[in-house]
């Protein structure tokens, strides 16, 4: 038996439509490309590596204690003594070229990963769509298996009556 009153089917609107246009135009099994990075970003992307790397902490920390202890003990001549004026200027300058570098780094992975974001929200999207369409499938072949030949059967009964008359 049909159901007395079947529910309105659901309207896409103009928004949905266009991105269901969009979705269809690309293959999104296919990362998107990207574009190749240039010679300041490989050479931050670089920069950022080494300085956030365990071994240039400790390189640097050998390094830091070597200069302190060798103008702490030298017997000649101490070419920084305490408070190691020197040793701070090339801290200072350290810093100051190594975080923007870094910060550039950073946004430049920031950029691809919202990228990659985009890219997984369109999956996502396509792959809700595929399940709704499965969904009206299965709605589609209920209605095949089950309502239209109970229906059919109906309409014969109804003609079968009709010619008896």
């Amino acid at each position: 038996m049909l159901p007395a009153e079947l529910p309105e089917p659901p309207q896409v609107s103009l928004a949905e439509y266009q991105l269901l246009l969009q979705l269809r135009k690309h293959d999104l099994t296919q990362n998107p490309l990207k574009r190749k990075a240039t010679t300041g970003e490989r050479l931050a992307d670089r920069v950022a590596a080494t300085v956030g790397s365990w071994r240039f902490i400790i390189i640097q920390s050998i390094l830091l204690a070597l200069w302190i202890t060798l103008n702490l003990i030298a017997w000649v001549q101490h070419w920084d003594p305490y408070p190691f004026i020197l040793l701070n200027l090339a801290l200072s300058f350290q810093a100051a070229y190594s975080a923007p570098i870094i910060m550039m780094s950073q946004n430049r992975q920031s950029d691809l990963d919202r990228a990659d974001m985009r890219q997984d929200c369109e999956v996502n999207l396509k792959a809700e769509i595929e399940i709704e369409i499965e969904l009206l499938h299965d709605k589609l072949n209920l209605l095949r298996d089950r309502y239209i030949p109970e229906i059919l059967a109906q309409l014969q009964r109804i003609e079968e009556r009709l010619e008896q008359r």
